[in-house]
């Protein structure tokens, strides 16, 4: 069993039984079970990553007799929402890595390969080894790309090397950011922070790891030592006003620096130098640590095909042009797009995740039976905004910008508070694994 590396087995203990007392709301399933529907539609989940899964396993307890097929060559399972703790150094890669197999329901055939193209006027989709999959029902969960090479100079078998980080990178570059982190915050100098223009997982990721860096630097007393700089891609640090506003404070506070409308564009890592776009142009900033964040887009197999957004805000970067309430695609009746992949304004977190697959679940169903749905996804959107080791603000939102507290009246969404960390530190990971299973 991996253990977090600040925590003692009793803290541990008292931990888990406080975050999961706290996340019990999150985690119920609601209401009594409901009959199977019988029926033999063919659906087809394309990407197996955490909605991919979840969407699986609630369709294979609702569904008697469909033939669903889970279509994705990865066999590992990350557990994303573990790799800032990774980065940390507060827990090793071990802690993010499962496999795929292990959350796939009985009843769901998982075909280890890629989606290559997908025909929605065929309602056919054909894989990398040339196998096609016709269906009745398509459920894009296929997440987003990382795209490292829109950065010239980028290099990801770099990171952890010469001040180069890298949260996103996978459980390895993590570790090697963590590494990289701490060199810098035993020696100081200065450290660029910021985030990709383009729309992105866990946008509160960046801002948590400039955080972070700035615990580490103070618990040892070498923050006078370091300047830390976070280059904000808009003129604004959270897409949510009054959380922006919080963190400028904070950040105000804690002597970190903002530039705003600075756009990473390229790096050389050999001279420790960062190049931003800027309303001035092109600027230059040296560093001895960097956290790069790439900028992220729909996979080719979405971005290239008739699903993707025509126009509009996500169009350029080919997200799924869906319903934003429902999660149904706009065209294309029988389509679906949850967790990353869905063009919506929010969403992008494993807790919207767990928001998104019942609704979407509930309006394939009930197209099944020949009825309709008034299930709807408000945008509801969670980020647990860690500021310092043992201390995070659970941060709720939905598509107005409107908090939505989870634990009104016991947790204050805009304060420091150390529940919120175990919710993160502890609570979270259980949680996330009864919802691949579909029993959250």
């Amino acid at each position: 069993m991996t253990t977090s590396r600040i925590a003692g087995a009793p803290f541990a203990r008292r931990a888990f039984m406080l975050g999961g007392a706290a996340l019990a709301g999150l985690a119920a399933g609601g209401g009594r079970p409901r009959a199977a529907v019988a029926t033999r539609a063919r659906i087809v989940i394309l990407g197996a990553g955490a909605a991919g899964l979840a969407m699986a396993s609630r369709l294979a307890a609702r569904l008697d007799g469909a033939e669903i097929t889970l279509l994705d060559r990865r066999r590992e399972h990350l557990y994303q929402p573990g790799f800032t703790l990774v980065a940390a150094g507060l827990r090793t890669p071990d802690y993010v890595i499962s496999t795929t197999a292990e959350y796939v329901a009985r009843g769901v055939t998982l075909v280890e390969e890629r989606g290559a193209e997908i025909d929605p006027v065929a309602k056919v989709v054909t894989t990398d080894a040339g196998r096609r999959l016709p269906y009745d029902f398509l459920v894009l969960a296929t997440g987003l790309t990382l795209d490292y090479a829109a950065i010239e100079g980028m290099d990801v078998a770099r990171i952890g090397q010469d001040g180069l980080g890298s949260v996103y990178a996978g459980p390895a570059q993590a570790e090697a950011t963590w590494r990289a982190m701490s060199a810098f915050a035993d020696r100081g100098g200065t450290a660029i922070f910021g985030r990709p223009e383009t729309e992105m997982k866990c946008a509160g990721a960046p801002l948590k790891y400039a955080f972070l860096t700035d615990d580490t630097l103070r618990r040892r007393g070498n923050r006078t030592r370091a300047e830390l700089i976070y280059n904000a891609q808009t003129t604004s640090l959270f897409s949510v006003p009054i959380v922006a506003e919080k963190v400028r404070m904070l950040f105000g506070e804690r002597g970190i620096k903002v530039n705003h409308s600075h756009v990473l564009k390229a790096i050389d890592p050999a001279r420790r130098i960062a190049t931003f776009e800027t309303a001035q142009g092109r600027k230059e900033f040296g560093y001895d640590f960097i956290n790069v964040i790439p900028p992220m887009r729909a996979p080719e197999v979405v971005r290239n095909s008739p699903l993707r957004w025509q126009s509009g805000p996500w169009a350029g970067d080919g997200w799924a042009e869906v319903e934003r309430h429902t999660l149904r695609h706009v065209r294309f009746p029988e389509v679906f797009a949850v967790g990353d992949i869905a063009g919506v304004p929010k969403g992008k977190t494993a807790a919207s995740v767990k928001w998104q697959v019942p609704v979407a679940a509930d309006h394939l169903v009930a197209t099944i039976e020949g009825k309709q749905s008034d299930s709807r996804y408000d945008g509801y959107t969670s980020c647990p905004l860690i500021t310092r080791v043992g201390r995070a603000m659970l941060v709720e939102f939905d598509y107005e910008n409107n908090l939505t507290p989870s634990f009104p009246g016991v947790i204050a969404p805009l304060e420091e508070l150390w529940i919120s960390w175990i919710m993160k530190e502890v609570g979270l990971k259980p949680t996330y694994l009864a919802m691949l299973r579909g029993r959250a």
